[in-house]
């Protein structure tokens, strides 16, 4: 049984005929569980409280590996977070350093023909995805011992990461010790010395205060990643057509609104956090370190089969509209 504080007003469930139990990690202020008020408010409005959404925010029904294990067992209906694989390991590529190369083409390949297919493709593993969005935008380097000048700056740095085998793939790439902690546990991490640095979205950086525990600030906008609206596949396929239809197009316009959310105010989190962090951003030929280090973490996860080099191409292709 599930317990904790919803994002939201409790309400009647006897007036409803489905209820939508759905919970992330980040803070109610934040872009994301800010996107799903929107969404809480929209469904029940054109389901005309057919679908009672319930939000837990701040992990208080516990971290993203755990709820995403809910998901998967219907305890939970939904979630956004980092354990997507678990929904399709194709996912991972859209995690793949150096990837895309800005906003524009994240969110065109996003809502790709390719991107369909991985979400489609989510089906045979027990999951829904409606839509998926870009996760909180392009990813930051905190750290509390040097700038982050050229890849070699990072070796034999303890740096935290996602629980994800692309981010150690990725920092191993970099020669970093990486260190997979949940996120609610780096700030303590940093305080304490147990890890070094960390990288993770300016929001994220933002909102869990990272920067309180941090020295350095470096942007290589070397990575951003996929945020899939992940729904219990048994809890959807109950649904009548129609309010299938009417979930799917939620889904679709709260994913549309975070990633503008996301967009908009990424400049205002680096502005904030270059306040009080020491701050270099690589740009230009200062880059091709950077790309050339992490080539190690593509050849890792064509050889393992999570994708193919036609995935990467056509991933490409779709990313830039060539």
């Amino acid at each position: 049984m599930l317990i904790g504080v919803t994002g939201t007003n409790c309400r009647q469930e006897s007036f409803s005929e489905f209820r939508f139990r759905y919970a992330n990690e980040q803070p109610i202020g934040a872009l994301r569980s800010q996107s799903m008020l929107f969404f809480e408010t929209e469904l029940e409005k054109r389901t005309q409280g057919r679908i009672q959404v319930e939000l837990y925010f701040g992990g208080v029904l516990g971290h993203e590996r755990e709820l995403m294990d809910f998901v998967a067992t219907g305890a939970l209906q939904g979630t956004r977070g980092g354990f997507f694989a678990d929904a399709n390991p194709k996912f991972s590529l859209l995690m793949m350093p150096f990837l895309v190369n800005d906003w524009d083409q994240a969110i065109r390949l996003v809502n790709s023909e390719f991107v369909q297919e991985i979400n489609q493709g989510s089906a045979k593993n027990g999951f829904h995805i409606p839509a998926t969005g870009i996760s909180q935008g392009f990813r930051a380097h905190t750290n509390n011992k040097r700038p982050l000048k050229h890849p070699d700056d990072l070796k034999g740095l303890k740096m935290r990461v996602p629980m994800q085998d692309v981010y150690v793939q990725t920092a191993l790439a970099f020669g970093e010790n990486p260190q997979e902690l949940p996120y609610t546990e780096v700030y303590q991490a940093l305080q304490t010395g147990v890890v070094d640095g960390q990288d993770n979205a300016p929001a994220n950086i933002w909102d869990f205060k990272i920067h309180e525990v941090s020295k350095y600030l470096t942007l290589t906008y070397y990575a951003t990643g996929p945020d899939p609206f992940i729904v219990n596949l048994d809890w959807y396929e109950k649904l009548p057509d129609d309010l299938k239809a009417i979930f799917d197009e939620v889904a679709r316009e709260t994913m549309a609104l975070s990633d503008r959310l996301n967009r908009d105010k990424e400049q205002e989190y680096i502005d904030q956090l270059s306040a009080v962090l020491e701050t270099n951003l690589v740009t230009g030929d200062d880059l091709e370190p950077f790309r050339q280090a992490v080539q190690p973490a593509y050849e890792y996860f064509i050889r393992k089969g999570d994708f193919t080099k036609e995935d990467v191409r056509r991933a490409r292709v779709a990313a830039r509209a060539e």
